[in-house]
């Protein structure tokens, strides 16, 4: 495990230091991590992923004695502060929602509840662990819904933007729902599937097409999937390709099948299938590649192209059309005489006006589907009673409301740390990804559509708007003054 303590914006360090002068850093405070949804997000959701590694930091946070000399050098802080980075660790509590869980704009992924002297310096890891990881795994959720079922592949590592982006974001999107991916550092350290075959160098090495591929079915007769586009694809590479698998047949083994990595995948998908099958191999796959996305997979799709599995880089590990979640770490609440009180952020840009208050995320489902119907933030004290109906409403349209009955709930919030002991269980990344679909599933299909997604509902409880609108109203009368 990697010590990150040092990943850090200098202005947390800044307002530690404030703290500890003001005497202040003891103070009890509440902080929520969510995102904001950015102009470029098409999705209506993301996928929550990143919880594992933010646990490893929270795990690991120390200061070694070359932090401290570094910090030193900065001659910014005396040694009072310094000497109690030398004794820093984390004793609060955060919950956080399951990684795979799919998640909306504004409803808090983690809660953090600590000293303000702990809990603002975790911030700038958590939201760089979380947004890259959330993002990625949404995208590939994308992806994966285009495919309609068809198996996708991760292989963007060469195009990720440095390595723990292609690592990371590799495991993201097993999360998001990959079936494997290339890069293999990735497959050893989360136990995932690593898949590959060969590029177009190795058949330009050999002196011919038929001679790289024979090459290639003898050194793997068992995994045998060869590169067909390197020189003609329909003339040269299929035609190759049906001899070297017949000449596989006779010695015994199956062949796995063909990649498309060029030119018109529709048309060149619909004729290699049909020179596959009239050779007699109906069950070999195709494989297709080159810069695909959701959108280009949702209409080869539209028009019938014949591929089975599809190979996703750089739209997918850099979520080329979204580069940035959006996800931000505000303050909610602070403990004055022992009580918490609510602590709101307050804008002319609505967006950027926050939620007060120890909040909790509870799901609504249909009883007779199985369905999500909305999700509602609430105080965490408050409790709902499936026995009664109960009547949830926009919270900035007021007058859109709506009387739910016959359903059941879930809290999405789980303890991960609570006064500083972790009590999460690590989750393998092949579980992750399984309880993802089945939660994507619990959404209608208008909630998760690629073009247009319907907005799902995402209401605060009754209490926490009249708390929320107390606070505006605390706020316009102190400004009129």
């Amino acid at each position: 495990m990697r010590n990150l303590t040092m990943m850090t914006d200098l202005y947390q360090l800044t307002m530690m230091y404030g703290y500890y002068k003001e005497g202040k850093m003891d103070q009890q405070v509440v902080f929520d991590l969510f995102f904001r949804k950015p102009d470029s997000m098409v999705s209506s959701y993301a996928i929550a992923a990143g919880l594992e590694q933010v646990v490893e930091y929270i795990e690991n946070l120390r200061f070694s004695a070359d932090d401290i000399d570094f910090l030193r050098g900065l001659e910014l802080f005396d040694e009072g502060f310094l000497a109690l980075l030398e004794k820093f660790e984390f004793t609060g509590d955060i919950y956080a929602i399951p990684e795979g869980t799919p998640i909306f704009p504004k409803e808090p992924i983690v809660r953090v509840k600590a000293p303000i002297f702990q809990a603002q310096f975790i911030e700038t890891a958590m939201l760089n662990i979380i947004n890259h990881q959330t993002l990625i795994a949404t995208k590939a959720s994308r992806v994966v819904h285009a495919a309609m079922g068809d198996s996708v592949m991760e292989f963007g590592l060469r195009r990720a933007q440095g390595p723990d982006a292609g690592i990371y974001g590799a495991r993201a999107a097993i999360i998001g729902g990959c079936s494997s991916t290339s890069n293999v550092l990735t497959a050893q350290m989360f136990g995932t599937a690593a898949s590959g075959t060969h590029a177009h160098s190795w058949v330009m090495s050999f002196a011919d097409e038929l001679e790289a591929f024979r090459a290639y079915a003898k050194c793997f007769p068992k995994n045998c999937l060869l590169l067909v586009d390197t020189y003609d694809t329909l003339k040269s590479g299929v035609p190759n390709a049906i001899k070297v698998f017949r000449e596989l047949r006779a010695r015994g083994y199956e062949p796995v099948g063909i990649r498309l990595d060029s030119g018109d995948l529709a048309y060149l998908s619909k004729q290699a299938r049909r020179m596959l099958d009239d050779a007699g191999f109906p069950n070999t796959k195709i494989v297709a590649s080159n810069d695909l996305d959701e959108d280009t997979i949702w209409h080869l799709k539209a028009q019938g192209a014949k591929i089975d599995v599809w190979g996703v880089g750089t739209a997918l590990i850099t979520s080329k059309d979204c580069p940035a979640l959006g996800g931000v770490y505000k303050l909610a609440a602070e403990e004055q005489d022992g009580v918490l009180v609510p602590k709101m952020k307050i804008s002319e840009n609505p967006e950027k006006m926050t939620n007060p208050g120890y909040k909790k995320v509870v799901r609504l489902f249909e009883k007779a589907s199985g369905k999500a119907i909305a999700d509602v933030v609430m105080l965490d004290e408050e409790i709902i009673d499936e026995s009664k109906p109960l009547e949830i409403f926009h919270p900035v349209e007021t007058w859109k409301r709506m009387t739910v009955t016959d359903f059941t709930y879930r809290e999405l919030l789980q303890p991960v740390f609570v006064e500083g002991k972790k009590v999460y269980q690590a989750i393998p990344l092949k579980e992750i990804s399984e309880y993802a679909k089945k939660e994507i599933g619990c959404f209608w299909d208008e909630y998760t559509r690629i073009i247009r997604p319907s907005e799902y509902k995402v209401d605060l409880s009754q209490k926490l708007w009249e708390m929320k609108d107390s606070l505006l109203k605390s706020n316009r009368s102190r400004t009129a003054k």
